[in-house]
């Protein structure tokens, strides 16, 4: 199961985007909820490793399960 990123908790600091090793977190366009930038997990590409778990400084912005209610693509 693929993880997840809750729309408007994430910060935009992006630190997810870089130690990902299939490239499937994305920028979504425009802002979230609190006015900042926000990224998205590919489900499809989603393998489940966990980086993004580990290097989020942001608590509670990467979820271990797939939510698609939280996680918003911003297209």
């Amino acid at each position: 199961m693929a993880h997840s990123i809750s729309s408007d908790i994430c910060e935009g600091i992006a630190d997810c985007v870089s130690a990902c090793p299939v490239s499937c977190i994305k920028q979504a366009d425009g802002k979230n909820s609190k006015g900042t930038d926000y990224y998205w997990i590919d489900f499809n590409t989603c393998i489940d490793c966990g980086i993004c778990l580990q290097v989020c400084p942001v608590e509670g912005a990467v979820l271990a399960e797939e939510r698609p209610d939280l996680q918003k693509t911003g297209q």
